[in-house]
């Protein structure tokens, strides 16, 4: 059984089958993983409503050997906890039998379904003290706040501590998991979010908390001394003035997760957009270099290897899902109405396999 879509749209597109093909691996270093538990991004939603087609059908099918419409029916969904049951001849890390979890890269089929194919290199131990429900919540929004965090940002266990951290859009599921990294790190976190998210925040560990909702947000966080690292989650209006809180000629970096990237590829087409995209990434961060400061883009990278580290955080305590609501596999329309809606407290999880 998986749930697919035919077409791009809204909600009553989501379909539910029995006939998917069993899928079968390609490549020697690919592994099929029973699904016990997926969860839902905004990015799931994006790609139901077409976002990003132009891009993730040039990576699905560089070459343009398959005749057109080779996408649908096409699984949602890029969180996967589940089991191994079998493995490419040149996987050696994994064997069938071995729980695990993964973020399947938005090029391929996904995990709201009963089997996904993932590379060895995407997969990664499951943390021993996390049922799959709660695992399936962490791999996607960690792989991207840890590109933001790490990757792209420079942030790391031993660069820390004492930093000033601001993040913004802290309550969803990729704030929610930065605000414990670079706390588990050692920093000092103001986290930005709605008044009623306030406790959640604070059981993170936030040192300060933020009601964008209660008056003028930007003056409210002027009053706070300045910062090292911004992680914006958010986007809009807010690069306009979230720049000018970060400490001049420090090495203050300035991070968001809000690209145009592939609406840019949607609206002018490949080699257009990636043009497009490279100018605007350019031209601001030579603007906010002679202000003193980094501004910089980040993405969602699959990688095993990170989801090993951030494996090991959870397993020492410093790491914890936040799961909003669970829902049963029947119920995918509706989680996907549920994320829609917005403000979540953390994440939307899919239980596939329902409970023995």
């Amino acid at each position: 059984p998986s749930w697919v879509i035919d077409r791009y749209g809204r909600n009553d597109v989501l379909r539910f089958t029995r006939d998917m093909v069993f899928p079968t691996i390609h490549f020697p270093n690919e592994v099929i993983i029973k699904v016990h538990a997926a969860s839902l991004n905004p990015i799931d939603l994006s790609m139901r409503s077409g976002y990003g087609a132009t891009a993730l059908n040039m990576k699905r099918d560089p070459l343009k050997l398959k005749s057109e419409d080779t996408e649908f029916p096409l699984t949602l969904g890029r969180d996967v906890s589940g089991v191994v049951m079998e493995c490419g001849l040149s996987v050696s890390y994994f064997k069938p039998g071995d729980e695990v979890w993964a973020a399947i890269p938005p090029w391929k089929q996904g995990t709201l379904s009963e089997f996904v194919v993932a590379s060895g290199n995407e997969v990664s131990f499951k943390p021993k003290c996390l049922s799959h429900t709660e695992a399936a919540s962490l791999p996607y929004v960690g792989l991207t706040a840890w590109s933001a965090v790490n990757q792209v940002g420079g942030l790391n266990q031993s660069n820390c501590s004492g930093k000033r951290v601001l993040i913004l859009g802290a309550s969803g599921g990729v704030g929610t998991f930065a605000v414990q990294l670079v706390k588990a790190w050692g920093a000092h976190v103001t986290a930005v979010c709605s008044h009623d998210a306030s406790t959640l925040m604070k059981k993170l560990g936030a040192d300060d908390v933020i009601d964008y909702k209660s008056g003028n947000l930007e003056e409210q966080l002027k009053t706070l001394p300045l910062f090292d690292f911004i992680l914006d989650n958010v986007g809009g209006s807010t690069e306009k003035w979230a720049l000018n809180l970060l400490k001049k000629w420090s090495g203050a970096t300035y991070v968001t997760l809000v690209t145009p990237f592939l609406i840019n590829m949607d609206k002018l087409g490949v080699a257009d957009g990636m043009l497009q995209t490279g100018v605007t990434v350019g031209s601001k961060t030579v603007k906010h270099l002679f202000k003193g400061v980094h501004y910089r883009w980040a993405f969602f990278m699959p990688s095993g290897p990170s989801l090993d580290e951030i494996a090991e955080l959870v397993d020492s305590g410093k790491i914890q899902p936040v799961i909003d609501e669970v829902f049963s596999f029947s119920e995918v329309p509706k989680a996907f109405l549920k994320l829609e809606g917005g403000h979540a407290r953390g994440k939307t999880v899919i239980n596939v396999i329902s409970k023995k």
